[in-house]
């Protein structure tokens, strides 16, 4: 990944959410492919396209349990007239079988199974009397419980087209088809998909290494009992949760307390399993600001651009934001504020498209939208600030849900959206159209 970030403003330079946004992409880079197994390349991106090697299905196949038939055999077959044809024997699904239908013949056959020589479509059992003579059946019996049945007769009530019930060899896809395109995130079906077409591995960025840390000796954790002045951890699980529904592998550190030289050991210690690290609380202007203390001065004064800048943006809520990398392997670090509301805005709109970035993904950030803001008075934003309120969206109508104080953690619990103010604007009327993330 690239260290030569473009960090260039001074100690009171305010920067704008888009410079910051730009700083932080221009530094991160997509990690290394490497090839995986199936089910450990969940949620990675394809590096490479992926080509059908063998056709799906891979040979001409029954779609239901029922029998294999010649069409001109059922023609006009009823229940008051029906077919009665000579079976032949079975073919199961999985079988390599040398039967072949001829002229008044069937055979039994299963979902899955061959289509035989000969045979020209399946019959559903439904539509036969299974052998037994006693009209309409439901189903079949198992071959255990009634050895004889693959031979005899049977009756058949109803007629059938050419190809009826059966699934053509590729059509599902054709060997040479392309199956997955590179850049493809491996959801489920797609991992169902390349397991069809016989891959047992693939090659894919692999999902990131997120390691994300509280600071605060304040900070309890929950199910532990509180004292004077102290508070529960929510930030670090809140933001533990967004950056797995990002798409990363997460790590959660307990709450560090506020001491420098125990929060740059306590980083050091994650390096080795980070390929991002993520920090709140400890980077504004207080006496114990401990991340802004601990890492001002952190950074390799032979590699341009490594280190953490701390810096204030024009932003609300989240003005205090640190970037930057550590380590030997210069390893990305976003320092967030620590109230909850701000931290979490900051992870959406600055930690999450890095995580994006990290994985392989050319978009990287949440979907926007313009809606109808309804509320019963005006917004107001504080002038020179791009303001991210929370709301809730629908219909294309967004509705405010709390103030817009930064430790609202009850107010953000409802939202699924930002509604988006921008710099220039200082007050929004009821009605306006607005710019909206959405988070959901």
């Amino acid at each position: 990944m690239s260290t030569a970030a473009t960090r260039t403003p001074g100690p009171d330079h305010l920067w704008t959410v888009d410079e910051h946004l730009e700083d932080i992409l221009a530094t991160v880079r997509p990690l290394e492919p490497i090839e995986l197994h199936l089910l450990d390349a969940q949620g990675c991106v394809l590096v490479e396209d992926i080509t059908v090697p063998v056709s799906l299905p891979p040979f001409d196949n029954s779609s239901m349990d029922g029998y294999a038939v010649r069409v001109t055999d059922v023609a006009g077959a009823s229940e008051e007239y029906p077919a009665v044809l000579t079976v032949v024997g079975d073919v199961a699904a999985g079988q390599a079988g040398t039967l072949h239908v001829g002229p008044g013949e069937t055979a039994r056959i299963m979902t899955g199974a061959p289509l035989p020589p000969g045979a020209e479509a399946v019959v559903p059992v439904e539509w036969t009397d299974g052998g037994l003579g006693d009209g309409p059946v439901t189903g079949m019996r198992a071959r255990s419980e009634d050895p004889e049945a693959a031979g005899g007769h049977v009756h058949v009530y109803r007629s059938a087209e050419a190809r009826a019930h059966v699934r053509a060899l590729g059509s599902d896809v054709k060997a040479g088809d392309r199956a997955l395109d590179a850049g493809t995130i491996l959801g489920p079906p797609q991992i169902a998909l390349l397991a069809a077409i016989g891959r047992g591995t693939v090659r894919v960025h692999p999902r990131p290494r997120v390691v994300v840390m509280s600071t605060g000796s304040e900070l309890v954790q929950p199910d532990e009992q509180l004292s004077a002045g102290q508070i529960y951890d929510s930030n670090s699980f809140a933001l533990t949760a967004a950056a797995r529904d990002a798409g990363a592998i997460a790590y959660r550190v307990g709450a560090v307390a506020d001491d420098a030289e125990t929060l740059r050991d306590t980083i050091e210690d994650q390096l080795v399993r980070a390929d991002l690290l993520v920090t709140t609380g400890g980077v504004s202007v207080g006496a114990y600001d401990v991340v802004k203390e601990a890492l001002s001065s952190v950074g390799d004064e032979d590699e341009d651009g490594a280190g953490i800048d701390f810096r204030r943006l024009a932003m609300q809520p989240g003005k205090p934001q640190g970037f930057g990398t550590i380590g030997p392997d210069h390893i990305p670090l976003l320092a967030l504020p620590g109230n909850p509301v701000s931290s979490y805005v900051s992870f959406e709109l600055f930690v999450r498209p890095a995580i994006r970035t990290l994985m392989g993904l050319d978009d990287v950030h949440r979907p926007r939208t313009r809606a109808t803001l309804t509320t019963d008075k005006a917004l107001t934003s504080p002038k020179g600030r791009r303001q991210f309120l929370r709301g809730t969206y629908a219909d294309g109508a967004v509705t405010p849900v709390g103030g817009a104080g930064s430790h609202l953690v009850a107010a953000l619990a409802l939202a699924d959206a930002l509604i988006v103010v921008p710099e220039d604007v200082e007050s929004v009327e009821p009605g306006t159209e607005v710019d909206v993330v959405l988070l959901g």
